[in-house]
Order: structure tokens, then sequence, then C-alpha cells
């Protein structure tokens, strides 16, 4: 019969059984205490090890079970458990793994037949155990649990030590071939002075085994060249170890004096220098100009801006470029989009926050564009969000509602941005829990996955569940939805109801229909807004109550201080430590995306994940970005003329022998597929004339940079929307910056082959880049020739022009039938339009016979047609321009004398110029170059 354990153990802390609660092994000279394979090897297998201690739960059992996988995923530290057997995963919860092992009538111990306990006799036993053998009979691993259930199973949850630091030897692993090993050592610093050898309870992981792998004991074997990070955990602490193979072992021992500039291009030269790889050249003034343009405004440069550029002889004419650059709107208009991602602009989460018609997305948009451009301080920026109020200082509920309800009236959104604070950050749907608030406010500001530990501590980072809890807190008083009224606001709303003759039982939809009618006449109308209730918050936590039912009135800063719950806004207090120079997060999540933007990858990849084990690629680099960005008082045009006037940032694509495997060391740019936004408003302006182009640079026309909100599921059925969808924009939808996407598809490749947006673009007869040229050559009709090939199936994009026709002839028939030569005129308008537009398709798939024929044609060419000026018939020094012009306004780059041959004789071959226009076009804006940043 088993000896009740928890009686036991209250006779170890009563200390009445003092030769049972042997004191934990101390290093004799005061040195590190010796591993406890070791300690606890046995000389007699029988007998065991003789050794004169108790295993500490905490510092011993625990980690043990870790290392042996018994509280991983997928055992016991699954949600379910195995076998009726629950583990906290990763054995972040000393107490409630303990309660598990000491169950009742479970067997998992019996501290008076130690050897029937579960916990020794299951993992020696591969038959009976579902998790195979994990340890073998008489090794130190089954001494050191069984000496300990001798001992009692000793644990006191007021006992437990707190880890001062984990120290790994060494720090830095090089290694010069494959298969080469190198042993790890780990040691545990305690507060209370001591220390001891873990490597055999720690646990180890590597971030990228094709370069390294390490084994359960700590032994990291070399593979590939190349750099990456292991990953030591044990306790609460989580040490990342840097692991280098030299692409070349000459050149880390005798790298070439390279000159540098700027302290960014030292950072990364010392980096390329480990890791024993030359950076590629600096890339030509054309190259430069097409991405920096593309990365800071999200614009094409215009071909007369290329020209220009080439012909600057000034030695600074790059860094003067970036200042022009970082002055245009579409600056602004580019990093709202950014920030419009990582704050979460969602127009499905605030669709119920304002009266109906009210665009809050679009007053966000406009709120954070006015502070970009005004270059306001990032961190200034942010505390207008995060301690964002409804009212100004002063400010009564009707003056609120006032000047509110003239604000929702004016459509650009323009006077919102006046307001001090956005609140609407607040007031999304999908915001309104204390547990949303905590999860999205470390995302958008901090860059940390904190959601792991909502649940279980985090496995690659140091946060417990405690850490969420106790960092929660903070968001718990503040409320924003369409009922939040502050408590003087309910009599004012009832009196502003019956001023606006509204009944006052209405709610929801029915309420906020009645409002907006109210004001679009002109009216004032009782408003929404974010209030702070301040109230006690009842603890998850069990750790902080004082007593049964006891409310907690603090909260802590994410690994900082305690917070008073009772202040007024606690916000503020938050302000204050993302502020903070010590902030390990704010700084560096904000620079890291910016840096990602511009590389493709991160210094930190993924660069929403800052955590522990996801270390940085170049620690001293984001060191160095996010101190200057800090001294700069947070000038964000200070951090992009960091990044921009590197020759890190300009350097070619085009690899040499020793990077051409480099992804993450920044020794050459990598190839990065256009932005979603970017990719539209490109092929949209290299297709349209000069006059539209310009107007779309100074965005005095709709872009698709300056598109305020997002929806997964309600995106819109215009051409934009589903360009957008299709080219990954970000829905805003979850904390991650996955949400954008940059990976290439199919629909992509339709969508610019055979788009009927494309293809009226390509020959919209008032705004396309074709139609001028013609009239500016005087080519006559824009009609294409007839193909001299045909295809036997009708493409999709063809069929929805022959329906669209359709149509229009029934509504051409009615019209005629009913005597109405006006809606006839604009008719046959539309449909003389679209028939160009279908025969453009046609002709790239060789098909104008086939559509003629559909829409019951001859298939010989119009009599206007056959009237235009053939291809060959273009003026050679004009055919040079065009082609010239062509290949400046969407490759940024004038074309090599190949390609030019190449265009001249497609010119000879086809019958129409306005075709040939076309077609050239056309190709240009499907090849990889167009569509790549490069």
């Amino acid at each position: 019969m088993r000896l009740c354990s928890f009686v036991m153990v209250a006779f170890l802390a009563s200390g009445l059984l003092p030769w049972l609660a042997a004191p934990e092994a101390q290093a004799t000279d005061g040195g590190t205490l010796p591993p406890i394979f070791e300690r606890f090897a046995a000389g007699d297998p029988e007998r065991g090890p003789t050794v004169n201690e108790v295993p500490n739960f905490q510092k011993h059992i625990s980690p043990l079970m870790g290392r042996l996988g018994c509280n991983g995923r997928a055992c016991h530290g699954s949600f379910q458990g195995q076998g009726g057997f629950t583990l906290s995963l990763f054995g972040y919860d000393f107490d409630a793994d303990y309660k598990a092992l000491m169950e009742e009538d479970s067997s998992r111990l019996d501290t008076r037949d130690v050897t029937a306990s579960l916990i020794l006799a299951k993992p020696i036993d591969a038959d009976v155990h579902e998790g195979g053998q994990r340890f073998q009979e008489g090794g130190w691993e089954y001494w050191v649990v069984r000496k300990w259930i001798e001992a009692g199973a000793p644990y006191e949850s007021r006992q437990i030590e707190k880890l001062s630091r984990l120290e790994v030897l060494p720090n830095e692993l090089q290694f010069t071939d494959s298969k080469q090993t190198q042993q790890l050592q780990v040691i545990a610093h305690w507060e209370n002075g001591t220390s001891e050898d873990v490597t055999c309870l720690s646990r180890y992981q590597s971030n990228d085994t094709s370069i390294a792998e390490i084994d359960e004991a700590g032994l990291v074997t070399s593979a590939d060249p190349g750099d990456t990070h292991v990953v030591i955990s044990y306790d609460n602490a989580v040490v990342p170890i840097q692991i280098i193979r030299p692409a070349s072992l000459e050149l880390a021992h005798n790298y070439p004096p390279l000159e540098f500039n700027t302290e960014v291009d030292r950072l990364v030269l010392n980096k390329l220098r480990k890791v024993g790889v030359l950076p590629s050249d600096v890339c030509s003034d054309e190259t430069f100009l097409r991405r920096a343009s593309l990365d800071v405004t999200g614009t094409l440069p215009t071909a007369e801006e290329v020209i220009a550029f080439e012909n600057d002889s000034r030695p600074d004419k790059r860094h003067a470029k970036i200042e022009e650059l970082l002055s245009r709107p579409g600056y602004a208009a580019q990093w709202t989009t950014f920030l419009c991602d990582i704050t979460g602009n969602n127009d499905d989460q605030l669709n119920n926050f304002m009266p109906q018609g009210v665009s809050p997305a679009n007053q966000w948009y406009r709120w954070i564009y006015s502070r970009i451009q005004d270059n306001v301080p990032y961190d200034v920026l942010v505390e207008g969000i995060v301690t964002a109020t409804s009212r100004k200082p002063d400010e009564s509920y009707r003056e609120y509602c006032e000047a509110m309800s003239e604000i929702c009236r004016d459509a650009t959104g323009e006077k919102f941005a006046e307001r001090p604070g956005m609140v609407h950050y607040w007031a999304r749907r999908n915001f309104q829990s204390s547990e949303d608030r905590v999860v999205g406010f470390a995302y958008a500001f901090l860059g940390v996955r904190i959601q792991c530990a909502q649940c279980h501590k985090h496995p690659f980072d140091q946060w417990a569940k405690s850490d969420f809890e106790n960092f929660e807190r903070l968001f718990t008083g503040v409320q924003a939805n369409q009922n939040t009224r502050g408590s003087d606001a309910k009599r004012v709303m009832d009196e502003m109801l019956s001023e606006l003759e509204i009944d006052k039982s209405l709610k929801g939809n029915l309420l906020r229909r009645e409002l907006a009618k109210c004001l679009n006449e002109g009216g004032t109308v009782p408003l929404p807004e974010l209030v702070l209730r301040n109230e006690p918050v009842r603890t998850k936590d069990k750790n902080t109550k004082t007593a049964k039912g006891a409310e907690t009135r603090k909260a802590k800063l994410l690994g900082g201080e305690w917070v008073n719950l009772d202040q007024d806004d606690v916000r503020s207090k938050l302000m204050q430590w993302l502020r903070d120079p010590n902030n390990p997060y704010f700084a560096k999540a904000f620079v890291n995306r910016v840096w990602t933007q511009y590389f493709g990858v991160g210094i930190v990849n993924p660069a929403d994940d800052l955590n522990l084990a996801n270390a940085p690629s170049n620690a001293p680099l984001l060191d160095h970005l996010a101190a200057g960005f800090i001294a700069s008082n947070y000038d964000m045009k200070w951090l992009h003329r960091e990044i921009l006037n590197s020759d890190t940032y300009q350097r070619s694509w085009l690899a040499n022998d020793t990077n051409r495997l480099d992804k993450k060391n920044f020794s050459h740019a990598l190839l990065r597929r256009l932005p979603a936004e970017s990719t539209y408003d490109a092929v949209r302006m290299a297709l349209a004339s000069d006059e539209y182009a310009l107007r779309a640079q100074e965005l005095d026309i709709d872009r698709a940079i300056t598109r305020s909100g997002a929806s997964a599921r309600a995106p819109g059925r215009d051409d934009e929307s589903y360009a957008l969808s299709v080219f990954g924009r970000s829905v805003r939808e979850t904390n991650c910056d996955c949400d954008r996407s940059s990976e290439p598809s199919l629909l992509q490749t339709v969508f610019l082959i055979n788009d009927t947006a494309v293809q009226s673009w390509l020959s919209d007869p008032r705004n396309s880049w074709v139609s001028s040229v013609g009239r500016k050559l005087q080519l006559g009709q824009t009609e294409p020739a007839v193909s001299k090939s045909t295809s036997a199936e009708t493409p999709p994009a063809m069929q929805g022009f022959i329906k669209q026709i359709q149509r229009l002839d029934d509504r051409l028939d009615e019209a005629q039938a009913q005597g109405n030569e006006t809606l006839v005129s604009q008719l046959q308008e539309k449909r003389s339009e679209l028939r160009k537009r279908a025969m453009s398709v046609a002709r790239k798939n060789g098909q104008q016979d086939q559509l003629r024929a559909l829409m019951g044609e001859t298939s010989s060419p119009d009599p206007e047609s056959a009237a235009e000026t053939t291809a060959s018939a273009i003026g050679s020094q004009d055919l040079e321009w065009l082609i010239d012009q062509a290949y400046l306004r969407t490759l940024s780059r004038r074309p090599d004398n190949s390609e030019i041959s190449l265009a001249k004789k497609y010119f000879e071959e086809e019958e129409s110029p306005t075709a040939a226009i076309e077609g050239l076009m056309w190709s240009l804006v499907n090849t990889k170059e167009f569509i790549l940043n490069h």
C-alpha cells in the first residue's frame, strides 16, 4: 500500500523527517557544481550512486522530463496529455506538474515501493511505454528520479529559485569543414550565487539543420557552409549560439580590405568577413533608381526621370534622389500602407463603430498619412494611437459630437487627421477582449508573438503564462465600440436624440441608419467614444492572490516593472515604457520591419517574431540601427536615409561565386516580387499616358497605395480589388505579417497576360500610352489588324467580352426600338470601345477571325483599319525612340542591342503599328524583370 505522498511532503516541510531531506549538492570549492550525470553515475548497478544528495524538482526532475520529451507536444505536454497523465508544455508550471505526478491512486509515484512508481517503471520498458524507452534501468537518469522518490519526492513552491543567467560555452562556434563536432557546456547561475553544469538537463534545437545539427547531449555537428543558431533551453532561459561555417576558408582568413562609408556597411562587412563571403558590386544607376523609387514611394520612375538621372553627373546624385523621394507624396502613401498593415486597419472590423456611410478605415489612413507626411516622430505617432482618447481635454460630450459630426461629413478623412488621437485602433471588433488587445499590441509595437504564453510557456522565449496575464491587465480598462460612452454622455445623448426626433428605443444598425440620415442632413448626432473603465480586475494567476476572491490592482509590463492599476489611464505608463531607451523591443521591432521592406528579409526573420530563439543574423547591425533611431528622436526619415545611403542597400542582385547562396547576410540584393499595391500601380502607370502617370505620381488620382482599408470578406468587385487580392495584399485579419503574401501564383500570371483590365489599359483611347504615341506619330486608327494565326479555343477573357457585347447589342436594339437616339449613341460608343478591347485580347491569342465570326462579322479588316499605316512604315528614328521609351517606362532602363533588334523584327512582321506597340508593351509588363524589384 502506498504511503500518501502529501503527508510525506508535509513532514518534510515541517522538518520532522530531516534524515530524508538531505541538502542539495554544492561545489566543494565554491565553483560550478559538476553535471548531475557524474554525481549520479552508478558504481554499483544494484545499490546505485553513493551520493548524499536529493535531486531538486525544479532544477533536475522537471528539466530531465523536458530533455526526455515527456512534456513535449507529442507526449504528456499536449493539451489532452497521454494515458490520463498531463504535464505543462515544456515544463513551465512546476506546481501543476508536481500535482499531476502526486495524484492519488495514479501510481505515478510510490514512495513506499519506489521501483513500482510508473515514472520509473514505464520509461525503462519500451513494450509498456507508448513513448518507447526513454532511459535505461540503472542509468544516471534512472537514479536521479529514483533518489528523488526515495527522499519523499520533495517540492515546495515557495522555494522556487530564480535563474539569474544561463551561460553557454563556447558562445560562438566556427567550423571549417562538414562533420566537425564541438561539445557545448551549459552552466546555470542561480540568484543565490550557486552555479551548476546543466548540459545534460538542457534542451537543444538547431534553427537550420542543413548547416548544423545538435544532439540531445549538446554535441554540435557541422554540415553545409553558412551560418545559423543552435538554441539552448533550461528553466525559463533560452540562449541562442551562433554557428558559422565560412563559404570560403581563404576569404575567412585573408579577407580583402574593402572600403565602407557608413556604419551599416562596416557592420555588414564584419559579418561577411566571418562567413567568408564577398559582397556584390554596387548596382547601376538605373537599377538604383528603379529599386529606390519602388521601395520608398511604391511608384515606377517615369521615362523622363530615368533619362535625367542617367545624365546627372553629380557625385552625390543618389543621395539627392533619396532626399527627393522622401519628400514625395508617394513616400507618405507607401509607408502609411505599411503602418496600416501593422496596426490592423480593416473595414470589416470597423463597420459598426460609426454611422453608416462613414469610413473609419479612411479616417485611420489619413490620420497616419498626415503624420508621416509631416515626419512626426514614430514614438509620437504611436503615442497618438496607444493613449488615444475620443475627447480633447475639457471637451464636453456635446462638443465632441459637434466636432466629430463635422469630421464624419468630410469624406477625405483630412479633418479627422487633425484630431490628436486615433481611437479607431481600439474600436476594432477583433480587439474587444483584453486577450485580443495584448496579443495585437505586442504584435504591432513590440514585434513579439506572445499568444503562445496565453496557454503555456512560450517554447522559444522567456514568457510564461503568468507574464501574459500580468501584462494583459494593462488592457482591461479600455473600451471602444458602438455603445460605449462616458458616464456624462447618457443624458446628453437622450437630449440629442430628442432634438433629432429619433426613437430612443432604436439600437444597433437601426440606430446607425437613422443617425446617418441626420448626419447627411447636417445635423449633430450622438457618437460612440473610447472610455476607460477603472474597475477591479480579477486575477487568473493564483500566485498573485492574497486571499480567496481577492482582487488584484496591479499589472506588469512585459519583462518590466509592476504598474498600479488605480491610476486614471495606465496606458500612459505603457507608452512611457515603450519610449524607455532600454526597452528591448519597441525601436528594434520598427527598425527590423523597415529593413525587411527594403531587403525582403529581416535582420530578425520573420520580422514580427522577436524572440530569444529567433536571434538576429547580425546583432550589432540591429543594435546600431535601433540606437541611432532612438538617438534621432525616432525620426523615421533618419532610418530610411541610414539604410538607403548604404552600399549594402545599393548592392547589385547579381551574385558572385561566394555569395550565390547567401540569403540573410545582405551581401547582394534579393529579387523581390513587387507588393500588390506597387504591382497594380506599376502596370497601370507603365501603360498610361505621360500625363496620367505624372498625375498618379503626385497622387492627384486614386492609387492602390492610397487605398485605406482592407477586407477579406468583401474585397470588392472592381479591377483594383481583384488585382490586389490576386497579388497578395494584406487583409489585416490576424496579428501576423504573413497576412501579406509575396508568393507567385498562376492567377497573377493570368491577370498580367489576359485580364480585361490590362487589355483596356493598353488600348484606352484617352489615357493609354499606346494611343498617345499613335497620335504623336499619326498612326491612324488603333484597331489591330488581323493576325495570321488562329486558335481553336476561345479564352475565358474573350468569352466575357462576347457576353458583354451581346448584352450591349440587346440594349441597343431596345433603345433603337424606343427611338432613344441619345442612348443609342452612348451604347454604340460603349460597344465600339468594348470591341477594341476584345480585339486586343483576341490578337494576343491569334483569334481575330474567331472573334469576328462570333460577333457575326466578316474576317476581313474594317475599311478604316485597312487604311491604317503599316508597322513597317514607321520611320527608323521614330521606331528607335518608341522602343527606347517602351523600355524606359516599364523596366526603367534602355534596351540593349539585341533587344532593339528583336523589337524591330517584331515591328517588321506585324501589320498594324498600334498592334505592334501594344504587343511590345504587353510583352514588357509580362517579364520577370518588370514584376520583380531588383
